[in-house]
């Protein structure tokens, strides 16, 4: 079974956009409601259409699908389809030789901004950068899917800290 293993993070300021190799423009919606089973998700990474089906677990290590599918369907799916629609642009640092998705919420969920690193153990190691922020891996309203549903926009200033 394919297994994600990824820690997430708030991100403090912007020091890390000097380091930002590149960016994509990223639209999703979830097919399936929050509270089950598992998250599937259809995403458009630019002009690719993605769909991914993770295990709904919280923590750093879950089972992960992900398949290319045709952009004009992934469309036609989040139009019709899907409910709550994420809007972010992605920008990857790479470092330590560790590659960063720096996630920078638009729409409902702007002001957000995440860094995601993908491990190949839980335990492992790994440099902190100075613009890390607090661990959000076992936070999750801090999920895509849980922010499709709630976004960042509606939490109180008490939620945010």
């Amino acid at each position: 079974m394919p297994t994600e293993i990824e820690r997430k993070f708030l991100v403090v300021g912007d020091s890390w956009r000097a380091e930002s190799a590149r960016s994509t423009p990223m639209r999703q919606g979830y097919l399936v409601e929050l509270g089950g089973p598992a998250s599937v998700r259809v995403r458009l990474e630019g002009k690719v259409g993605k769909l991914n089906i993770k295990a709904a677990v919280v923590g750093a290590a879950r089972a992960e699908y992900e398949y290319e599918i045709p952009a004009a369907e992934a469309e036609e799916m989040l139009a019709t389809l899907c409910s709550g629609l994420v809007l972010k642009t992605r920008h990857y640092v790479e470092r330590d030789g560790l590659t960063w998705e720096i996630d920078v919420f638009e729409g409902a969920n702007a002001g957000l901004v995440v860094a995601e690193v993908e491990l190949d153990a839980v335990d492992q190691e790994f440099p902190h950068p100075a613009w890390l922020g607090r661990e959000l891996t076992d936070e999750q309203r801090y999920y895509n899917h849980a922010l499709a549903k709630r976004p960042y926009g509606e939490w109180s200033q008490a939620e945010r800290e």
